[in-house]
């Protein structure tokens, strides 16, 4: 078992052209339900299980593994909603030498493993098939899913009928969209990746630790990265952002607006219409707290005539026009009220629509929420699965703003200066634990590397 960082993600027809290429589908059925047992056995020590069996394939991996389970010593049990209907699937049913019971009235046991429904699930379960799993589930101490819990939808993270939550998802060759994508993703636990032997590839992954700039013996504060925060209406908001950059790791931190105050670190001027004249400057911030008045507009438009590497947040996505052209890198950071704003109701998934999104705007988009997807226009994708539920606070936006502004003047290109500051701001949440305010997530921004 392995997590998934880093890993490709692949939707059902993705999964199953990965799994043509293997040849032999009973074998790889076989090592499928191999690496189950092993790390169902693993976990379960000394307590039974109860393996809940479906009629496709992933009933097929449930039953082989609950063969090689018995084969080891394990006391292990069957359940199965109905017979199996796929060729593989009966095969693996002839080969289990145990009894079957009934989904219906089986009795619970402290470990349950559900592989009643896999990927491509595309409907709602049965009303007693879902309230035999429930069921089940609320009378264990160990709840196991096999590939993703039966209930989801593979590829969009929806949930037709709403199972369980399970402690482990136990994900077959690699990660899918619903193990990253909200709803699904909160019912499936912790998210690992079994080998089974597929060569799995893609253009969208799961956020890895990124490869983040550290200074040398010859940096100075320029080579760091200058950033320029532009302010407007909400003081507040622009400077929690000039913070970030600087906790993130800028080695200079202009911030142009009214106010003054800590850090004395941060250089403050007034805005000007030619405050962004500087060629040192290496991202410019706007967007946080900059308000929608008249002079909104022209603080944006300054910004993106500037030629300098852009991060639009907040306020200036509702004033930009995503389809005008601009001369600079730029990552847009749209909350998904602001998307919607943006780009209208696109077709798909969140990473279709993000990816989508990316293309028509020629921007990285990171698409925030819950569950945050990063589309790159050439179709790449990331997406950051685990981040803290505290970060539903005033602010935090902002915060990521500033940290992906001192990403971009660091050098890093735009794909990889957003994800390492969704990374960041993801780490540095986990730092703060509970309860915490933006500021507290702005200054933990120096404590993760």
């Amino acid at each position: 078992m392995t997590p998934i960082d880093g890993y490709p993600i692949l939707t059902t027809a993705a999964m199953r052209a990965a799994e043509e290429t293997c040849g032999d589908a009973a074998m790889l059925m076989e090592r499928a339900g191999a690496a189950i047992a092993t790390a169902v056995g693993r976990l379960a020590g000394g307590s039974a299980i109860l393996i809940l069996c479906g009629p496709g394939n992933n009933g097929g991996d449930g039953y082989v593994a609950a063969r090689l389970l018995a084969a080891a010593g394990h006391a292990v049990r069957v359940a199965a909603d109905g017979e199996p209907r796929s060729a593989l699937a009966i095969i693996a049913r002839r080969g289990w030498p145990g009894p079957v019971e009934s989904l219906d009235t089986a009795l619970p046991a402290p470990i349950l493993v559900d592989a009643l429904f896999g990927t491509g699930l595309t409907g709602p379960l049965a009303d007693r098939t879902a309230a035999a799993l429930h069921r089940l589930a609320d009378a264990a101490t160990l709840r196991i899913a096999i590939d993703l819990p039966s209930g989801v939808a593979t590829d969009d993270g929806a949930v037709p009928t709403m199972p369980p939550r399970f402690d482990l998802t136990l994900a077959l060759a690699a990660p899918k969209p619903a193990h990253v994508l909200q709803p699904a993703a909160r019912l499936a636990g912790r998210v690992r990746v079994l080998d089974i032997g597929v060569a799995v590839t893609g253009d969208a992954h799961v956020l890895a630790h990124p490869a983040l700039p550290d200074p040398g013996p010859d940096s100075h504060k320029y080579s760091r990265g200058m950033v320029a925060v532009v302010g407007g209406d909400m003081a507040g908001a622009a400077e929690l952002a000039s913070l970030a950059a600087m906790r993130a790791g800028a080695g200079y931190v202009l911030y142009l607006g009214e106010g003054q105050g800590a850090p004395h670190a941060l250089v403050r001027r007034r805005w000007s219409p030619d405050a962004l004249d500087d060629p040192r400057i290496g991202a410019v911030v706007v967007g946080p707290g900059l308000g929608r008045g008249d002079g909104a507009g022209a603080r944006l438009a300054t910004a993106i005539g500037s030629g300098h590497k852009l991060v639009i947040d907040g306020d200036a996505l509702r004033l930009l026009d995503v389809d005008a052209p601009r001369t600079a890198a730029t990552i847009l950071t749209p909350h998904a009220g602001e998307f919607a704003h943006l780009f209208g109701k696109l077709s798909g998934s969140k990473i279709d629509a993000t990816r989508m999104a990316a293309r028509r705007a020629d921007a990285v988009i990171v698409h925030k929420g819950p569950d945050t997807v990063i589309a790159a226009p050439d179709g790449r994708v990331t997406v950051s699965a685990g981040a803290s539920d505290w970060l539903s606070a005033a602010g935090t936006g902002d915060v990521l703003a500033g940290a992906a502004g001192a990403m971009l003047a660091a050098g890093l290109p735009p794909f990889e200066a957003a994800g390492a500051a969704v990374w960041l701001h993801r780490a540095a949440a986990a730092v703060c634990g509970r309860s915490f305010i933006a500021d507290d997530l702005a200054a933990a921004l120096s404590r993760v590397r």
